[in-house]
């Protein structure tokens, strides 16, 4: 059984839920437990793609075999083994560039492990330290939000590895702007710097703010790369590599666009995605 890989680049805001909160943000999103690192699960992902077949999966139909059966009494599981996605690079402001990708080497290990690439994942030994191409860098450091990294290399070669998992035209540009941090500060950046949109909702009779409906939703910022794992089992009726291809066909039908989470209609969970 072979495993793909799909790039799933942000072009817009993302939220995907994870319920209501009774700390300062009210909608916060998904993230992993020990990490920190905002995710996307695997059912939500398996929903989005097989919407792209309409609303009913018929028995025997490509629906059918990629997804499964809903009928209750004839429930089947589906060919597609769709894993969570996880952020890969996560954009924060910069004093060059305007912004930064920054990724960490746990972020690159999972990559390697997932996607069978080949390239030297950069060891970063403190905080206070980073790999950065250096037009990003000012006197030898790299100023991103409101903290400073001493550079001690450029991550060139991680950059090219990462280049070719999606054809975008600002993706083009990573090299330029990928930044290597420590874990720990990757995990700082996702959980600190989303998005947190406030919203309102209008009482239709008074034309005012509905009284209790003003809440705070967390939002993983644009230009965020998330990747998943993909991989189909062959059965009977399809072989696996049949079903992703039939999967492929689909999406560039589509634009190669995906709509992820909540908030479709105020534009929020437009992604470009690239299956490799």
């Amino acid at each position: 059984m072979k495993k793909h890989i799909a790039a799933l680049f942000a072009q817009s805001p993302v939220h995907v839920g994870a319920g209501n909160s009774v700390g300062a943000v009210d909608m916060p999103v998904v993230r992993e437990r020990h990490t920190r690192i905002p995710v996307i699960p695997g059912s939500a992902l398996k929903g989005v793609l097989s919407t792209f077949w309409g609303s009913r999966r018929e028995k025997g139909s490509d629906a059918y075999h990629l997804f499964g059966g809903e009928d209750a009494k004839e429930a089947s599981a589906g060919q597609l083994l769709i894993g969570e996605a996880r952020v890969l690079a996560f954009p924060v402001r910069s004093a060059r560039k305007s912004f930064a990708w920054v990724t960490s080497p746990l972020a690159l290990l999972r990559l390697k492990r997932d996607a069978g690439l080949e390239f030297s994942v950069p060891d970063i030994s403190s905080n206070e330290e980073c790999r950065a191409n250096p037009a990003l860098l000012l006197d030898g450091n790299a100023v991103l939000e409101e903290y400073l990294f001493e550079s001690s290399g450029d991550c060139s070669e991680v950059a090219n590895a990462l280049k070719n998992l999606l054809e975008d035209e600002l993706w083009t540009t990573v090299a330029e702007r990928l930044v290597v941090v420590s874990d720990e500060i990757f995990s700082y950046f996702v959980e600190n710097a989303c998005e947190i949109a406030t919203r309102i909702k209008i009482d239709e009779e008074t034309g005012t703010v509905k009284n209790g409906a003003l809440f705070n939703q967390e939002q993983v910022p644009s230009e965020t790369m998330f990747y998943f794992p993909l991989s189909a089992v062959s059965s009977s009726e399809l072989d696996g590599e049949a079903a992703v291809a039939k999967l492929k066909e689909k999406l560039k039908a589509n634009g190669n666009l995906l709509q992820v989470g909540g908030d479709a209609s105020i534009g929020l969970g437009f992604c470009k995605i690239c299956l490799n």
